[in-house]
């Protein structure tokens, strides 16, 4: 028990009601994705009071996003998840759930399917992504829960936290960063974190 200065005793928060990260701070609780004024195809992340440079995809953050259209939807969101490549580094500190990826690994952005933007065991024979790429972008994923409930057919798919290409090109919808920024970010992330985009 814990005695407060009026000398009564307060019940100890139970266990795992509020989780620290690696540093033994809370997560946060917003993290804001902006635009960068003449370049919509690129933004900012800020935390902390830092402005971390992200890839967005080349139409921009949108309201409405549709499958295929190139957007960044535009919305608050929650991180679901981190997947990581487990052959290319160890597990990122992170109040995430966690998991592996493994080669089979896919995600479903076939409209018509009934796993529409769900993770799938490849082969698979509707369309879907890969998520055990050889170009690195996916060693470290976060699902967010966009288009997750209520799931809508083309209301757009994979919408995730990953690493950017050299040089920040375009995403096809997700926000990407520098690795290190990544982790970064995941050490802050918790289940309740919102991440407003726009």
């Amino acid at each position: 028990m814990i005695v407060n200065a009026k000398r009564r005793k307060k019940k100890p928060l139970p266990a795992g009601k509020l989780r620290l990260n690696a540093a033994g701070r809370p997560p946060v609780q917003r993290l804001r994705v902006v635009t960068r004024p003449g370049a919509r195809a690129r933004g900012w992340v800020l935390l902390d009071g830092r402005a971390l440079p992200v890839a967005l995809g080349p139409a921009g953050i949108r309201h409405a996003k549709r499958e295929g259209d190139g957007a960044t939807p535009a919305g608050s969101w929650h991180p679901l998840e981190l997947r990581w490549r487990p052959d290319r580094g160890r597990r990122p500190a992170t109040a995430l759930p966690a998991r592996p990826m493994r080669p089979d690994d896919g995600w479903c952005d076939a409209p018509g399917a009934a796993c529409y933007n769900r993770p799938v065991r490849r082969p698979f024979r509707a369309s879907h992504e890969e998520m055990w790429r050889q170009d690195g972008l996916y060693d470290l994923v976060v699902i967010l829960d966009h288009n997750q409930r209520p799931r809508t057919a083309r209301g757009g798919s994979a919408v995730f936290l990953h690493i950017a290409r050299p040089g920040f090109p375009p995403t096809a919808g997700c926000i990407a960063f520098r690795p290190a920024d990544l982790r970064r970010v995941l050490a802050r992330l918790g289940p309740r974190t919102r991440i407003e985009v726009g």
